[in-house]
């Protein structure tokens, strides 16, 4: 048979050598190419300084012909050098290089240096294989043996590198915990505590699941599938089919699964649905809520763990996933509503009457905590957005939404981002997720409006320390989900059991607050530290908001900096960054605009070494001072004794002078010399000395600069002033609520460390302040009569900060059950 070939091989081979290109062929193939590409490039380039009327353009076309003449040789070495590469170690080359690509390492490198080190030692071995050592001469014995210790320390490094858990990461100050003394806790019992209720555990499903007996013959009670084709785009060819013969059935036979956890008792019960992400599907992910479940149960609420393994990924992916299948994920939550709903209404089902339908709560994690929001949506439209050949009217009585860290986007109504109304809404997200790396809860949250009379509120908190996955029990803390798990950096990842309990302090407490009324919660959603002894010890941002919000200016209205969103005039002093636009997050925009706002100071400092630091603060002259004020129209709303003024911050990491470089760069800017000595004063005491100050000169900035890079900066502050119409005023810290935190930075990969890449992106805090104790600094001073809001920067040598959200609310403490 490899004759049979081989002839074959060669009668091929023959017939090409027949129709093959002479040597003179090629020559003059090569000879047009270059004549007529140069004609072609020469006309450009002479076209190009014609009319552009620079006659430079000649020059530089030159230099890209000398460039491009330099590399064709250099290309043409490297490719010889790559033919000169033995063949059997091109082809094992090739190979290795395809099957490194597939094992998922999350950077190239990490293959490239495989590659080397498996290479250096399995040469290394070769050497001293059956004496072939001896052979060889002295310089080759030494690169050898030097050869095949670089690869033995490459492997050893590999595994020490993959066995540590993570790298320290450059110490952050906390800075809401600088002023936590000032701060009250709630004085309630943990939401986190389990109830006094005991609990029984069951199934329900289609009662024929292929895979799962809980859902099958184990089921407690069975339910029809429903047909999800108009929501479920590409279930088939090889993936649909494969995804059918594992499963057993399609997309119109989808299986309405899900484990519960119910209160012992008559009832009637809260109902709160979880809903997991996207995983593989075959390592199930709905019991991973468990601790959950327990937990809710005790407190007298029902959770059902909904089953959509089915709608995951799988490797099959590789040859055509399902796409645009999120909004199903948010619809099959709403058909396991419509089961509930139809049990607690028929007499004969052992559920009757066992769930208030009054009280009922969806929460969604990864992709679930987008298809939550989908739910709260698609439950309050008649027809299907996309199709209104699609029927839905499911309108349930859905109290909150719950969404943990969610993804945004998957599916989008109608092309735009989801939208809904008049539903409590919390989302929550780690800065050491390392699946989704952005906090694209809080685009959710911007797109969320509250129009009724009814009392609502919204919070999104962010969570040093907290990954993806361990809000799952079975997800862990490999994000990726990849076999290797050494290349993530799990250094500053908090364990799972205190990240569970974050997640059980944050739900609690919002489910309490919105299906049983506990209002005495709503404070921890403003501020983390009233919850400072629930909570496990982390840095928390929390961006809240409720219907008795009102807005003055949310930077959205318009692009005059001047104008505000009920007619009032904003005004910035000697600002270095004045501006309004979108907020960028690290991946995506958050939707909505925000005012940036910077100060530098730099150029007060006559004493490097003692302003700005250790709390040392200069007179700044109202010259320079920067400020940035909005005045109230006559026609806007004033604030009373029971209201609060808000705002939401965040810093920016941008330079606080972008004007000292590029067009506005001044050259007299480098020539102030500050020293009262002359040049001649310098050079009477010799050289050396001048050579030998300059030199230690160096090694203090640098060691200053070590220094710098090892302290952490100084959280934000600066002063608000108030002035109401008659000119009394009332002036306060920032800090009298917190200090403003720095951006909180992560390195979810310990490859971040060698490219000293840190992850961070604009998050919100909000600050609110109780008027009515703000007013006994000036008790003259007439809340009704607001007139204007100044934010004074004179604590910081220099800052960018967003300011978004500027207005009132009522104090949280005073709203009522």
């Amino acid at each position: 048979m490899k004759k049979f070939f081989k002839k074959i091989g060669t009668w091929i081979k023959g017939k090409l050598n027949l129709i093959k290109p002479g040597a003179f062929a090629i020559k003059g193939a090569a000879i047009g190419l270059l004549v007529l590409t140069l004609i072609v490039f020469v006309i450009e380039i002479v076209g190009m300084s014609v009319n552009w009327k620079d006659p430079w353009i000649l020059v530089f076309g030159l230099l890209i012909l000398l460039a491009v003449t330099l590399v064709s040789f250099l290309a043409v070495k490297l490719i010889k050098l790559i033919f000169e590469i033995p063949k059997d170690y091109k082809r094992v080359l090739i190979a290795c290089a395809i099957l490194l690509s597939l094992v998922r390492l999350s950077d190239e490198r990490y293959a490239i240096f495989l590659v080397l080190i498996f290479s250096l030692f399995g040469a290394g071995i070769a050497m001293f294989w059956k004496g072939h050592f001896q052979r060889l001469t002295t310089p080759k014995k030494v690169v050898s043996i030097l050869g095949f210790l670089v690869g033995i320390a490459g492997i050893g490094f590999l595994i020490y590198f993959g066995s540590i858990r993570g790298l320290e990461i450059d110490e952050q100050i906390n800075a809401a915990k600088l002023t936590e003394d000032k701060i009250s806790p709630i004085e309630a019992a943990s939401p986190a505590l389990n109830g006094s209720f005991q609990f029984t555990t069951f199934t329900y499903g289609s009662g024929k699941d292929l895979r799962r007996e809980e859902f099958a013959e184990g089921a407690t009670y069975q339910t029809e599938s429903v047909d999800g084709r108009a929501f479920i785009d590409n279930w088939e060819k090889f993936g649909g089919w494969w995804r059918e013969k594992y499963w057993g059935f399609d997309a119109k036979e989808l299986p309405l699964n899900a484990r519960v956890w119910m209160p012992e008792g008559k009832g009637p019960f809260p109902l709160v649905l979880v809903v997991h992400g996207n995983h593989s599907m075959q390592d199930f992910s709905d019991p991973g809520y468990d601790y959950l479940g327990e937990f809710l149960a005790s407190k007298g609420m029902i959770l059902a763990s909904v089953d959509e393994n089915f709608i995951n990924g799988s490797w099959t992916d590789l040859f055509g996933r399902l796409e645009k299948e999120n909004d199903a994920r948010g619809w099959i939550l709403l058909e396991h509503l419509r089961v509930w709903d139809e049990w607690n209404k028929d007499e004969t089902h052992p559920l009757f009457q066992k769930v208030d339908m009054n009280k009922l709560a969806l929460m969604g994690h990864s992709r679930g905590g987008e298809a939550v929001g989908h739910a709260a949506m698609l439950n309050a439209l008649e027809y299907y957005p996309d199709d209104a050949s699609i029927k839905q009217g499911y309108h349930f009585n859905i109290k909150g939404i719950v969404a943990i860290a969610p993804v945004d986007g998957q599916y989008k109504p109608g092309g735009s981002g989801t939208k809904f109304e008049n539903v409590n809404y919390l989302t929550f997200h780690g800065a050491q997720d390392a699946d989704v790396t952005s906090f694209s809860g809080a685009m959710q949250y911007e797109r969320i409006k509250f129009t009724d009379s009814a009392y609502h509120f919204k919070s999104a908190v962010y969570i040093a320390g907290a990954n993806h996955g361990q809000f799952n029990t079975s997800w862990g803390d490999n994000d990726y989900g990849v076999t290797f798990k050494g290349i993530l950096n799990l250094g500053q990842l908090i364990p799972a059991e205190e990240q569970q309990e974050v997640a059980k302090v944050y739900i609690g407490a919002f489910l309490e607050a919105s299906l049983n009324d506990r209002r005495e919660y709503l404070p921890l959603f403003q501020d983390a530290r009233k919850g400072k002894d629930w909570l496990p010890e982390s840095i928390y941002l929390s961006q809240f908001e409720d219907s008795n919000t009102r807005i003055w200016a949310n930077f959205d209205e318009d692009f005059e900096l001047t104008s505000t969103t009920t007619g009032g005039v904003a005004d910035g002093e000697n600002l270095t960054v004045w501006r309004e636009s979108e907020i960028e997050m690290e991946y995506g925009k958050k939707g909505s605009r925000a005012v940036y706002l910077g100060w530098n100071y730099e150029k007060l400092n006559e004493d490097i070494d003692t302003l700005w630091k250790d709390g040392a603060k200069p007179t700044i002259p109202d010259s320079v001072l920067a400020s940035y004020s909005i005045s109230l129209d006559s026609m806007s709303f004033r604030p009373d004794s029971t209201s609060v003024l808000a705002f939401s911050l965040a810093e920016s990491t941008e330079s606080s002078n972008p004007k000292s470089g590029g067009k506005w760069k001044n050259d007299n800017d480098s020539n102030n010399n500050n020293d009262s000595n002359s040049d001649e004063e310098l050079n009477a005491e010799g050289d050396n000395n001048s050579e030998e100050e300059s030199t230690n000169e160096e090694a203090i900035e640098e060691k200053e600069d070590e220094e710098a890079e090892k302290t952490p900066d100084a959280p934000l502050d600066f002063t608000i002033i108030l002035t109401d119409q008659s000119g009394a005023e009332i002036s306060f810290l920032l800090s009298e609520f917190s200090h403003l935190q720095r951006q909180i930075k992560s390195r979810v990969l310990k490859l971040d460390f060698l490219d000293k890449k840190d992850h961070s992106e604009n998050i919100f805090q909000t600050f609110t302040f109780d008027l009515e104790k703000l007013k006994s600094k000036n008790p003259d001073f007439a809340l009704q009569t607001l007139h204007q809001i100044t934010f004074q920067f004179d604590q910081n040598e220099s800052g960018v900060i967003i300011l978004d959200q500027l207005g009132i609310s009522k104090n949280i403490n005073l709203v009522k059950r």
